[in-house]
């Protein structure tokens, strides 16, 4: 099964990113094993401390090393990613390179209509960076616009277009990560 490491930006205690990504996470739970690595006490990344990084951080790291790919969810912060999602990228481009060259698909969610659009387009910017290299799925990312509508009180999404839309996503990366990764049963 493929295990994916999933990096949600928003850290508060209500989000709509988090519940996206529980979403994710339990709907293709026979297809993928999603784990949801922490991020809010990553220290800050410092170029003078990363041979000798902080405890947080090489936890973090620790999490990602049986990582086959990647879902990175996003909110949208003044048209781009938060800082708190940035850091944790900034010390995955750095040592080891956690991401370089594994299956990579982007999602994030808002109560605005555009879904995190401007944000994900930031986001491939840096996940296509040299340092990073993440093989990120080419013409698919979760855009889940004026979700506060798309989900039960409970937080569970269900607005059934919503639905479709992140399962031909979800399919598409799953036939993605096969073509890298032959040898994990994908069903």
């Amino acid at each position: 099964m493929l295990k994916v490491a999933a990096l949600v930006g928003s850290i508060r205690k209500d989000s709509y990113n988090m519940k996206l990504t529980n979403f994710i996470k339990d709907r293709y739970k026979n297809h993928m094993d999603v784990r949801v690595i922490p991020i809010r006490e990553l220290a800050h990344y410092d170029q003078d401390i990363e041979h000798e990084a902080p405890a947080s951080v090489q936890n973090f790291k620790a999490q990602l090393s049986d990582a086959d790919a990647f879902l990175i969810v996003t909110p949208e912060f003044n048209h781009s990613i938060p800082g708190v999602l940035k850091n944790a990228l900034d010390w995955l481009s750095r040592g080891d390179k956690e991401m370089k060259g594994k299956p990579t698909f982007i999602a994030g969610a808002t109560m605005g209509v555009l879904g995190t659009v401007r944000a994900q387009m930031h986001l491939r910017q840096i996940l296509n960076s040299p340092g990073m290299s993440a093989n990120v799925l080419p013409g698919n990312e979760i855009l889940v616009g004026q979700i506060q509508h798309k989900v039960d009180e409970k937080g569970l999404i269900t607005d059934q277009g919503t639905i479709d839309f992140i399962d031909g996503v979800v399919d598409e990366f799953l036939k993605f990560a096969d073509k890298q990764y032959s040898s994990i049963t994908i069903s």
